[in-house]
């Protein structure tokens, strides 16, 4: 029989390569898993990669260009917002289905979408938690200026104020922000002498910000720099002397203690070297390849409508942990986590959910989980109440 063809929408250039190109690599990764037991329904599955150069514009023509020209009508990919909602439009015009496993800030649904990353309350509402409750209340917030550091930090502004604190500064930077724009910034940042810093600037300019923060004399062990959209790939890119001390929110870290886990990092390195790393996106990524995979084998179908219906319910021990995919938002029940970046490039787990968290993308509820003041066992001292306990 024919193989099935999967568009693979995920840059090897550009500003976010650093990370999609891990994406790409655990999408492969997946992609040969399954057809070294047979494929789907006798079928071969074959991935069509293409790369939109980290431009919005380009994930948008280059998906219509393969549902045009090749008949493809399921993808994986994109990264930023911005490129998500470029394929949104052209994947509900031609009734296909786009799965898009990154972090993202919510306030979204489509028919024609499965979310696989965390949104707001998984990430943000914990991460502002721990570091109000832990760090203190006057922040500065600093982002890439697009749409998804925009609507997150409204939620932090919302929740930083709910809490009686205040926010010293908040400013956005271009996606290619040179140096000098960004040793400003930390000027800006050194003089509002804030608690801590928020910060959503994502791709090349994660680097030129901790460069520029370093240079400005600022302590992050004192001024430590919180992010939900950081990674270990990241950090590979910031360089781990100047991301040392970095906290975060992600449903998954490289250092997460599953059996799964440890057999797919296992797999990843055989395949593509000892050093590869994995990250949240990788994961989520992998992890929607597996089920778009066993959707199309519960239905026993092609069409995009019969896999969106099997895809409802779904679940999987997948290398974070037990998830689910909500059959009523598109989104998915995951498993959140507090890490702060160790001299080694990997994050030491500080808290975590004692269970799945199921998804609200549009935050109906701006109270941080009580699960995000408690410390991990490994991490907690003497009578301390360790994660998960009553």
């Amino acid at each position: 029989m024919a193989p099935i063809e999967i568009g693979v929408l995920y840059s090897s250039t550009g500003v976010t390569a650093a990370v999609e190109e891990t994406q790409r690599r655990a999408v492969l990764m997946a992609i040969e898993e399954i057809n070294d037991v047979g494929g789907v329904l006798g079928r071969e599955i074959v991935p069509v990669c293409v790369d939109p150069a980290s431009d919005p514009r380009l994930y948008g023509q280059l998906s219509e260009q393969l549902i045009i020209e090749s008949g493809i009508r399921l993808f994986l990919g994109c990264y930023m917002s911005s490129s998500r909602k470029a394929v949104i439009p052209l994947v509900e015009r031609h009734d296909a289905l786009l799965f898009y496993g990154t972090a993202y800030e919510g306030f979204e649904f489509s028919r024609n979408v499965f979310y696989g990353g965390a949104v707001p309350n998984q990430n943000i509402l914990p991460l502002a938690g721990y570091m109000l409750e832990r760090h203190g209340s006057r922040v500065a917030l600093i982002g890439s200026d697009y749409v998804c550091p925009h609507e997150a930090n409204r939620v932090m502004s919302e929740l930083i104020h709910e809490r009686g604190g205040s926010k010293a500064l908040e400013t956005y930077l271009p996606l290619d922000a040179g140096a000098l724009d960004y040793e400003a910034a930390a000027q800006a940042i050194r003089r509002s002498g804030v608690d801590f810093i928020y910060s959503t600037v994502v791709g090349e300019g994660m680097a030129r910000l901790h460069r520029a923060l370093e240079r400005a004399g600022i302590d992050r062990q004192r001024v430590p720099v919180a992010s939900h959209m950081s990674c270990e790939a990241d950090v590979q890119t910031i360089g781990t002397e100047l991301a040392e001390g970095l906290i975060t929110c992600s449903t998954y870290f490289e250092s997460v203690d599953t059996e799964a886990n440890g057999k797919v990092i296992q797999r990843y390195r055989q395949r593509f070297g000892a050093d590869a790393r994995t990250n949240a996106s990788w994961e989520a990524a992998y992890v929607q390849t597996h089920l778009l995979v066993r959707a199309i084998g519960v239905s026993g179908s092609m069409e995009p409508v019969h896999i969106s219906r099997a895809m409802a319910g779904l679940e999987m021990d997948a290398p974070q942990g037990r998830i689910c995919v909500d059959g009523s938002n598109h989104h998915t029940h995951v498993n959140p986590r507090i890490g702060r970046c160790n001299a080694n490039g990997s994050f030491d787990i500080l808290a975590e959910a004692p269970e799945p968290v199921i998804a609200d993308p549009y935050v109906m509820s701006h109270v941080p989980p009580a699960w995000a003041g408690r410390p991990h066992p490994r991490f907690s001292g003497a009578g301390k109440v360790a994660v998960g306990a009553a």
